[in-house]
C-alpha cells in the first residue's frame, strides 16, 4: 500500500493501491455513458453484497446522510421509533428523529454491554412503533448487536428494522434476504458509508431498502427532504445516465473497485477474516494489560475500544504511537482519556496488525509500563491461524 502510516482508527481505513488508481482516473462528465456504466456496476455490486429485493442507493454523502435517508423515507412526524443504542452513534438516531418530529423512545445499554432482548420485547409490546433502529457495530464502544436475537422480536411486533451498518457492512453479515425464524422476518433497511470496512475513501452514503421499506415510502405523501427523498434517486439508480444531483465521479470509480475487491474475496471469507482479526487483536492486547470495553461475546469484528491500565497517559500513548506510524483513535464521551479505539477492518492485513501489536508494546515499554511483545505476537498469531488458515 502507498499509505505512509497505518491508519488503524474506526474509519477512514487504509486504502489499497488499486483503489487509489481508480480514484486517480481521468474525470468524466457525470452523464458520460462510460461513467454511467461504472456507476451502474457499483450499484449492482452493492445489491449483490446486501442481497436485497428492493432498491440500492449510492450517493454523495456521509454515514449521517445515510441515516437520515433511511429514517425520513420510512417514518413520518408523529410516528414513533425505538432506538436500540449501544453507544454514542446509536444515540445519534435520537437527534435525527427529533429533528423530523418523530417520537423517539430509547433503550440504552451500559457502554460495553448489549441491550437485553427481553427489554426490547417489553418495550415493543407496550407501544406502537413504526421502526426500530439498531447500530450493528457501535463505533464508540466496539459492541456488536445480536441480530439473531433482535430482528425476530422487532418483526413480530410489526416494526421496520433499520440497521446502521456504517462500521459493519462488508465485514459482518447483513444479508437482507435472510429470514429470522419466519419468511417475513427480514432486515428492511441497511445504511452505511464507504470509508470503513468497505475500505474506500469517505464521501459516499449507501442505503438499501427492501420491498417492505419501499412500501412504507409509498404510504408517505411527502417526506421532509429533497436530496434524501428516495423518489428523486430511484430513476438515477435504475439509469445512472440520468441526472438529479451530481455524483462524486472519481469516488464512484474508487467505490466500484472497492466493491470488486469485497466480492472477489467472498462475503463468508470476509466475515471469518474480520472475526479472527478482532479476536486476535484483543487477545494480544490482553497480554499488555489492555482490556476491551466489550466482553468477547459482544465484541465487534471491526473495531475495539481498549481500556488503559492505570498509569498510562492517553495523549502520551497515542502521540508516541503515531510517531512510529500507527494511528489509533481516542475514546469518546466519558471514556475520553481512559481508552483508545483501534480499527481492524477493511483492507487491513494480518501483517499490519501484527506490526501494530509490536509497536503498541514498544510504546508501553517506553512509557514505563513493561510488557512482553513476543508473547503478545505469539498470542495474535495463534488466534489468527486457528481461525483463518
Amino acid at each position: 500500500m502507498r499509505n505512509k502510516e497505518m491508519l488503524l482508527i474506526p474509519g477512514p481505513t487504509p486504502v489499497v493501491d488499486s483503489i487509489y488508481d481508480a480514484l486517480a482516473q481521468e474525470i468524466r462528465s457525470h452523464t458520460d455513458p462510460r461513467f454511467a456504466s461504472i456507476y451502474k456496476s457499483a450499484i449492482e455490486k452493492t445489491r449483490q453484497m446486501l442481497k436485497t429485493d428492493g432498491e440500492v442507493f449510492v450517493i454523495a454523502g456521509s454515514g449521517t446522510v445515510a441515516m437520515e435517508m433511511a429514517l425520513v423515507n420510512t417514518v413520518v412526524s408523529g410516528e414513533k421509533i425505538l432506538v436500540i443504542s449501544h453507544g454514542y452513534f446509536g444515540d445519534r438516531f435520537i437527534q435525527l428523529g427529533e429533528a423530523f418530529g418523530i417520537e423517539v423512545e430509547v433503550l440504552q445499554s451500559e457502554w460495553g454491554k448489549r441491550v437485553n432482548p427481553d427489554d426490547v420485547e417489553k418495550k415493543l409490546a407496550n407501544g406502537k412503533f413504526k421502526a426500530v433502529t439498531i447500530t450493528h457495530a457501535d463505533t464508540s464502544t466496539g459492541v456488536a448487536a445480536d441480530l439473531d436475537a433482535l430482528v425476530p422480536i422487532i418483526k413480530k411486533h410489526g416494526a421496520l428494522v433499520i440497521l446502521d451498518g456504517v462500521c459493519a457492512t462488508a465485514a459482518m453479515e447483513e444479508d437482507m434476504s435472510k429470514t429470522y425464524g419466519h419468511p417475513n422476518y427480514k432486515i428492511d433497511v441497511v445504511l452505511t458509508g464507504s470509508q470503513k470496512a468497505i475500505g474506500v475513501p469517505p464521501g459516499l452514503a449507501i442505503v438499501a431498502f427492501n420491498k417492505t421499506a419501499l412500501a412504507a415510502r409509498e404510504q408517505i405523501e411527502r417526506v421532509p427532504a429533497y436530496y434524501c427523498d428516495i423518489h428523486n434517486w430511484i430513476p438515477i439508480m435504475n439509469d445512472p445516465g440520468k441526472y438529479f444531483a451530481t455524483p462524486p465521479v472519481n469516488l464512484i470509480y474508487a467505490y466500484d473497485e472497492g466493491m470488486k475487491l469485497v466480492l472477489n474475496e467472498g462475503m463468508e471469507n470476509r466475515y471469518k477474516r474480520h472475526k479472527a482479526f478482532g479476536k486476535a487483536v484483543r487477545a494480544a492486547l490482553v497480554v499488555y494489560g489492555l482490556k476491551a470495553l466489550a466482553e468477547e461475546d459482544a465484541a465487534a469484528p471491526t473495531l475495539s475500544c481498549i481500556l488503559y491500565p492505570e498509569g498510562i497517559n492517553d495523549a502520551a500513548f497515542r502521540v508516541s504511537l503515531a510517531k512510529k506510524g500507527v494511528i489509533v483513535a481516542g475514546a469518546l464521551a466519558h471514556l475520553a482519556g481512559k481508552a483508545f479505539r483501534i480499527g481492524h477492518m477493511g483492507n487491513t492485513t494480518e501483517q499490519m496488525l501484527e506490526k501494530a501489536i509490536v509497536l503498541i508494546g514498544e510504546t508501553m515499554n517506553e512509557l514505563g509500563y513493561l510488557v512482553d511483545t513476543a508473547k503478545a505476537v505469539e498470542c495474535f498469531k495463534e488466534v489468527v491461524y486457528s481461525r483463518v488458515v
